[in-house]
């Protein structure tokens, strides 16, 4: 499976080690309020979306004791978290293609934000369905190989035997592509060969790849929009065929 960026992937999980932690822990909290809600079990047994919440969770070193706070706090009485997920669909600078998912209690609010972030720099906010035919939702696991010199070979057997639909070696990491209903299976059982996780959770691949700004000033809007939809506390994800330089 060709196009994907570990990069994506990387920076984003390893960011946060840093100031943004605290936020992207918030995030992941209110993904795993709605999958308890929305699965009706705080049992990751008997809720698929809630293990694969607590999955990427774990890959992106939130305290299990976090994760339980959290789904407690998703299964008492007195919640009053109401939370809903919601998705937008635009372009960016040069037809960038952009999906910004967000989970919000207040749809006017984040849709007049995002609407902004893309007017703002250069893009524009578009209908449903107007890019995510392009993409195509998949599990995809990140390992890190960045100090462990792992064996190609043996990682990759090691993935598939997991269940891992595809495998794909990129130096400093290996990305392990699955069915969405699979990454946590997966994941756990990566870990309990030893391999260190990066990220574990769905993600919308372009099925063209990625693409390449050449204008200087399109570059600058992309990264800044990009950031904008990164410090919103109500998007959760956003996915784009742009090919970082960096």
């Amino acid at each position: 499976m060709s196009g994907h960026s570990k990069w994506h992937n990387i920076q984003k999980t390893k960011g946060a080690a840093d100031a943004k932690r605290a936020q992207a822990f918030t995030k992941i909290a209110r993904e795993m309020i709605v999958a308890v809600k929305e699965g009706g079990s705080g049992d990751p047994a008997n809720n698929s979306r809630l293990a694969t919440v607590i999955a990427k969770a774990k890959a992106a070193n939130m305290p299990n004791d976090n994760i339980k706070r959290t789904i407690e706090k998703a299964l008492g009485a007195g919640s009053t978290d109401n939370y809903e997920r919601v998705t937008y669909e635009g372009y960016g600078p040069s037809g960038v293609a952009l999906i910004v998912e967000a989970m919000t209690d207040n749809r006017n609010r984040t849709a007049s934000e995002v609407r902004h972030y893309f007017d703002k720099y250069g893009g524009n906010l578009g209908a449903a369905g107007c890019v995510s035919w392009s993409f195509d939702r998949k599990g995809v696991i990140v390992i890190d190989n960045e100090d462990e010199d792992l064996d190609e070979d043996t990682v990759m057997m090691d993935a598939l035997d997991a269940g891992a639909d595809d495998f794909e070696a990129e130096g400093e990491a290996f990305t392990v592509y699955t069915a969405t209903d699979a990454v946590a299976a997966v994941a756990s059982a990566l870990e309990a060969r030893g391999y260190k996780l990066l990220s574990a959770q769905e993600e919308m691949l372009p099925q063209q790849g990625y693409i390449k700004l050449t204008a200087e000033d399109d570059i600058k809007n992309m990264q800044k929009m990009l950031d904008m939809f990164e410090d919103n506390e109500d998007v959760q994800n956003v996915w784009h065929n742009w090919e970082d330089a960096e």
